[in-house]
């Protein structure tokens, strides 16, 4: 038979996928499977053996060390958000409240073991659980304490992160009027660190710091999870960027007398991609996973992340260079090799007593770089052919007579074991003066224009004379890189110099296509209603905010600083932007209001002092509490329900809308609160535009009770398995019911059809 005419026999790529994972699900293949952290065995005997040989730890501490780094990381977090509104949250942690928490659904006879704030962490902001977040998320007896984490982070008044990830945003000593790169930012815990340091002496009704920080991340994806995680600190202070550090462009910003000039950076961090066998108590599959060669293919990376780094520091600035290794080759060796180039521009800094309370170990002065198969060598000439390509000249400690020279041990080298956290390891770098390629390029600027103006003037001199025009003379510059490229005879790895760019591929366009940033001008259409509506005062420039669409209908406007203004409207052709700005307005087509933007949360902190008072209405705590214990937001509280002088209030707001609700009181401790929310008036009732985990927040410091906003999962679950269990049940027995009728159905058909036959002749 041949084939009908119309219908497509083949199956497509994607369903003989599907056809053979279906085909091959019942079979376990023990290869293919990723073991559960549990049952990870923690062992590598090549790890022992390498890091035996480096000495990173006195032999008398070797088996407390490995001791440690096969236990569970414990809990890390740190209190974040504005001085004034961190120590109230403080008075939770170190509060009855925190203690129930933790105390809940455990035996009241077992021993509880506090929270510990963290020593060297400033103003007792930074806490520690001695329970790891496996244990806090499954187990139902803290489901109190999960929901609370879960909540407060989620709200952006307190930040999960693992205790010595704390360090280098610390150590960088970030203040509100610092220009700030963060090289390699994601997944963006201590990027978040670095916005909160910027904010951190803010007050309500104070404009946002002159400072800003960029972040930038090579992969474009977790750009995207960095947007998520900074989004819940609502800064105007942050541009989210999208570049390989390696090669992150020039910048250019406007200087006093407004003319352009480069962006030199006044703190950069740069906490580059390592092996991380320091997160080994908190990513246990890197035990079986680990070999010498991860340090030796990521040293090259390293060296070029940090040199660039170098380059976009200003001339006084401070970098912090760091890495979750333990590995020399990643981390002394980087500092070694940078050093040597930088030949007296950069120094270490010792910042080890600025962190009273962290006990540390100096940076090391010597190492043994090793090849895959553990051998160490004590110089490059003992290297085998075969290696020469994974251990390179760079990965050499100094000569015992230059060790002096570079103070590698005013590195900060944290292991696991001395103070119950995870490895990790913190230089700090001062740049005293230009680089010696800064300054050879200024130098060869300045050259180039002399040889062009020499270049004119025998052009006119061979044009008036017609003699042969003179030989140009070589310059010192010129035989100074000549003799210096002469000596580079080792040194001409791929990881020396950076990779060039392909010229086909552009870097703006790498990744998901964003949408522009319009920033509004002068003669902005819309900011006039937005004006009127909301009572703007004229302090207020609309040059600060933005959309992301050229044309059609706004959705969102944002609001950004005057400064980080400059800087994305001068590097638009050399920047992929990612995200920027805070949500002030969000479009709300409601036909009882006049203007289609109704004020969003996020923003409001930093343009709520701009709002005059015809949108605006205090509150007492009794109507503050009301407003926020509304869980069902169909339903909100009829304006009646308010005090007298808030009904007031509201009754002459000139119409429906968007409207800011003021709060000043104190919290259940006794300290200021000073908050401001996002109101919206009905035809006869008032709600909050507020998220509920910032409700909960809110309610948690002024002492209400928030029992009713918990959810035990774990009694969701139950409750689930018991009713679905219940309706098979159900379904059972109706099958069973079903079943006997038949069966009787059936036997009574029989019974007839005998007593027909028994009846017949």
């Amino acid at each position: 038979m041949g084939r009908r005419h119309g219908i497509r026999n083949s199956v497509s790529f994607s369903q003989k996928k599907r056809n053979q994972k279906h085909k091959h699900k019942d079979v376990w293949d023990p290869a293919k499977t990723r073991m559960n952290y549990v049952d990870t065995v923690r062992e590598s005997e090549a790890f022992y053996t390498y890091y035996k040989k480096q000495n990173v730890c006195p032999e008398s501490e070797w088996d407390q060390m490995i001791a440690t780094l096969k236990e569970t990381l414990p809990t890390s977090f740190r209190i974040s958000g504005s001085k004034m509104e961190a120590s109230a949250m403080l008075d939770v942690i170190e509060g009855q409240f925190f203690e129930e928490l933790l105390r809940a659904g455990v035996d009241p006879d077992a021993a509880i073991t506090p929270p510990k704030q963290l020593p060297w962490y400033p103003d007792r902001f930074a806490w520690q659980l001695d329970i790891s977040r496996k244990d806090i998320r499954r187990s139902e007896a803290y489901y109190r304490l999960h929901n609370f984490l879960i909540a407060e982070t989620s709200s952006g008044n307190i930040s999960r992160q693992e205790a010595v990830s704390m360090i280098p945003p610390l150590v960088l000593d970030v203040k509100p009027y610092h220009k700030v790169l963060d090289m390699c930012a994601a997944p963006g815990s201590k990027t978040a660190q670095l916005i909160e340091m910027l904010h951190a002496d803010h007050q309500p009704g104070d404009p946002p710091p002159e400072g800003f920080v960029v972040a930038n991340d090579m992969d474009n994806t977790r750009c995207y999870m960095l947007v998520h995680q900074l989004k819940r600190l609502s800064s105007p202070c942050v541009v989210i960027v999208n570049h390989d550090a390696s090669l992150l462009p020039n910048l250019q910003i406007s200087g006093q007398d407004g003319n352009l000039m480069p962006l030199k950076f006044d703190r950069i961090l740069c906490d580059v991609p390592c092996t991380g066998d320091g997160t080994l108590r908190k990513n246990p599959d890197i035990w079986e996973k680990w070999n010498a060669a991860n340090g030796n293919n990521l040293h090259g990376i390293q060296y070029r992340v940090a040199r660039r780094g170098l380059e976009h520091l200003a001339v006084g600035g401070r970098m912090v260079y760091s890495t979750c290794s333990l590995n020399p080759i990643e981390n002394e060796a980087v500092l070694h090799r940078i050093l040597q180039e930088c030949e007296g521009s950069v120094e270490l800094v010792d910042v080890s007593t600025s962190l009273p309370g962290l006990v540390h170990r100096p940076g090391m002065t010597t190492w043994i770089p090793c090849s895959k198969d553990l051998v160490g060598y004590e110089k490059y000439e003992d290297v085998p052919e075969q290696w020469r390509t994974q251990v390179r000249p760079s990965m050499f400690p100094p000569s015992t007579e230059d060790a002096s020279k570079y103070n590698l041990e005013r590195c900060i080298r944290i292991l696991p074991h001395l103070q119950n956290t995870g490895g990790f390891f913190v230089a700090v770098l001062n740049k005293v003066k230009a680089l010696p390629w800064e300054a050879h390029s200024k130098t060869r600027e300045s050259t180039d224009k002399g040889e062009l103006s020499e270049k004119m003037t025998e052009a006119s001199q061979e044009k008036t004379s017609n003699s042969p025009p003179v030989k140009k003379r070589r310059t010192d510059e010129e035989t100074i890189e000549e003799a210096a490229n002469a000596d580079e005879t080792q040194e001409k790895s791929n990881d020396t110099k950076p990779p060039k760019r392909n010229p086909k591929k552009n870097h703006l366009t790498r990744g998901f296509k964003e949408d522009p940033f319009v920033f509004f001008t002068e003669d902005e259409k819309l900011w006039p209603v937005l004006q009127a509506t909301y009572d703007l005062k004229p302090e207020l420039s609309c040059t600060s905010f933005l959309t992301r669409c050229e044309a059609g209908k706004k959705k969102n406007i944002y609001f950004t600083t005057p400064a980080l203004r400059d800087l994305i409207m001068n590097n638009t052709q050399r920047l992929k932007i990612v995200n920027t700005g805070v949500k002030a307005f969000v479009r709300c087509d409601n036909k009882a209001m006049e203007c289609c933007f109704r004020l969003a949360q996020e923003g409001l902190k930093y343009i709520e002092s701009f709002i005059g008072p015809k949108r605006r209405i205090k509150v007492t705590k009794e109507d503050l509490v009301l407003l926020l214990s509304c869980r069902d937001a169909s339903c909100p509280p009829e304006i009646e329900k308010y005090s007298t002088p808030t009904q007031e209030a509201l009754n002459k707001l000139e119409d429906r809308g968007s409207f800011v609700v003021e709060f000043e009181g104190k919290t259940a401790s006794g300290r200021p609160l000073v908050t401001t929310l996002v109101g919206w008036k009905g035809t006869c009732s008032v709600r909050a535009y507020v998220g509920l985990d910032e409700c909960v927040h809110t309610l948690r410091l002024l002492g209400e009770d928030v029992s009713d906003f918990e959810v035990n999962k774990f009694k969701n679950k139950a409750e689930n398995k018991a009713i679905e269990e219940a309706k098979n049940d159900e379904e059972i027995q109706q099958e069973s019911k079903q079943n006997v009728t038949a069966e009787d159905t059936e036997k009574n058909n029989v019974d007839v059809k005998e007593e027909n036959d028994s009846g017949n002749p």
